[in-house]
């Protein structure tokens, strides 16, 4: 069957028309969905883990069958426990019917091994990847990374990485190692350790996944996934049983393009412990988290003095404005402030957590003099109309940079356009350097794999290239809102041996 075409006006940011909330569809934010026990994804432990991509249904709306796809389930994936030092193989079986791959988000590994688009796996068909697990402790995850042709009607592929998230294809994975067996964190997985996986989806009327609005016209409208549906593991009004103590909650931005603005109903104080990559040095305390898509956050909240009660997990949107979608690209729910999960305090646990610790570990801060490239930072430059990088559209068949293996690099990305921009790099985690300029924030001092780059923005981030070399296999950068990636927002790299 032909795709519907689309035309470069859909892909833009500030000739399009703003998306009428009447048309998202009718069931978003249904007040007839029951509140429902939030479900902890099952957590595998092992040295080889073995994943089948498959087609499977789930009832999101009361008496309505989505058809969905799932990881060794009908939606998402397990959690996959690893240990710094381990060696690691992971089997994955494809039977979603189409070309897919699996990548391994944030993780430092070989480039064939990453699950880019240069690793497809036919329907099928087995692929697996074997790497010496190399991270620090932290909270990473796996979605398909597949690459449809760059053209008219791309974003309706069933075979693009867009698609394929927004239909369930998605797990969380936890590295853990020395510095975090040795820090008095939560650490039971379900108790007092909770996976938070954030996604917002959209509906026809007879349950099935709207990925566009029915009146969707592709040469005016916003083409990106975003709903007013929101699921925290796969539920919608999921309600979360905590104990009267610290709880440990990692959180996941899994959508295709949504940003959050994570904070408590009660604007409580809450400290954030670790960010894409591993700890920071101490926690640092927030009444606000924003996560772009695909970042991540480690946040401990007190509960000790809340048993009884309940709050609500939140997104205060409405303090955002337009400082980070334009109001062409705006939805009703990135102006305003939504619930996302409730949380219901009971008694404390058997040994329970009841402090957050003064300090964490130390982050050693690449020195910027240490780049070999200091003087003239490698630019990138995010453009729109259309999406590119550099002024160029993905090109599966161009490398658009070479690395010399060893060295340290400064690079430069700027957002010259009106929407901001999650910046992601494959193949190991970087440091942030300046905001236009200026240190960023505490909590960005860090380790990270993604930077939300705003409106007019340059951030320059800092990142060592070591490990690995390979001429052939590449690795990607691109905007992780996945509608702009599967556009051509993305760009190859390698990493060569004495390559000048």
């Amino acid at each position: 069957m032909a795709l519907p075409t689309i035309g470069l006006s859909a892909c833009s940011e500030d000739s399009v028309a703003p998306l009428d909330p009447d048309n998202s569809d009718p069931t978003d934010t249904d007040p007839t969905v029951a509140p429902t026990p939030l479900p902890i994804p099952e957590m595998l432990v092992a040295s080889t883990f073995n994943l089948e991509m498959r087609p499977g249904t789930r009832e999101f709306l009361t008496d309505k069958t989505t058809p969905t796809k799932g990881y060794n389930g009908d939606y998402l994936g397990p959690t996959l426990f690893l240990r710094t030092g381990s060696a690691v193989t992971l089997n994955v079986t494809n039977n979603i019917g189409v070309n897919t791959t699996t990548h391994w988000h944030g993780m430092h590994l070989p480039a064939v091994m990453d699950g880019g688009p240069h690793q497809p796996i036919a329907p099928g068909a087995l692929w697996t990847a074997s790497f010496p697990v190399l991270n620090r402790a932290s909270t990473y995850w796996y979605h398909p990374h597949h690459h449809a042709p760059v053209g008219q009607g791309v974003i309706f592929d069933p075979t693009s990485t867009g698609y394929q998230v927004y239909e369930g294809l998605a797990g969380m994975i936890i590295v853990e190692d020395d510095v975090s067996d040795a820090l008095p964190l939560p650490r039971t997985y379900g108790v007092d350790d909770i996976p938070l996986i954030i996604q917002d989806r959209r509906f026809h009327d007879d349950g099935a996944l709207l990925h566009f609005p029915t009146n969707f016209n592709p040469a005016t409208d916003p083409a990106l996934r975003k709903g007013g549906n929101f699921l925290v593991n796969g539920v919608e009004a999921a309600v979360l049983e905590v104990g009267a103590q610290v709880v440990r909650l990692r959180i996941l931005n899994a959508s295709n393009a949504r940003i959050y603005n994570f904070g408590f109903s009660d604007n409580r104080t809450f400290h954030q412990v670790a960010s894409d990559g591993g700890f920071l040095r101490a926690p640092v305390p927030l009444s606000r988290r924003m996560l772009a898509p695909a970042e991540r956050a480690e946040i401990l909240v007190d509960f000790g003095s809340d048993q009884g009660t309940t709050l609500m997990l939140r997104s205060f949107n409405g303090g955002m404005s337009n400082s980070l979608v334009p109001p062409p690209l705006q939805d009703t729910w990135d102006t305003a402030d939504f619930d996302l999960l409730e949380i219901s305090v009971g008694a404390a646990r058997s040994n329970p957590v009841t402090t957050i610790p003064a300090g964490l570990t130390t982050v050693e801060a690449i020195p910027d003099s240490e780049a070999v490239n200091l003087g003239s930072a490698r630019p990138f430059e995010l453009n729109a109309n259309p999406f590119g990088i550099n002024g160029l559209r993905m090109n599966i068949n161009v490398i658009n940079e070479t690395i010399r293996l060893g060295d340290t690099e400064v690079w430069e990305i700027t957002n010259p356009s009106t929407q901001a921009h999650p910046f992601h790099v494959h193949g190991d985690s970087f440091q942030i350097l300046t905001r236009d300029g200026f240190p960023p924030p505490e909590n960005e001092l860090g380790w990270k794999d993604v930077v939300l780059v705003r409106p007019r923005e340059t951030v320059r981030i800092v990142k060592r290239f070591l490990d690995y070399s390979d001429s052939t296999n590449p690795y990607m950068f691109h905007c992780h809102i996945l509608e702009h990636e599967d556009v051509g927002m993305m760009g190859q790299w390698v990493v060569e041996a004495g390559a000048q």
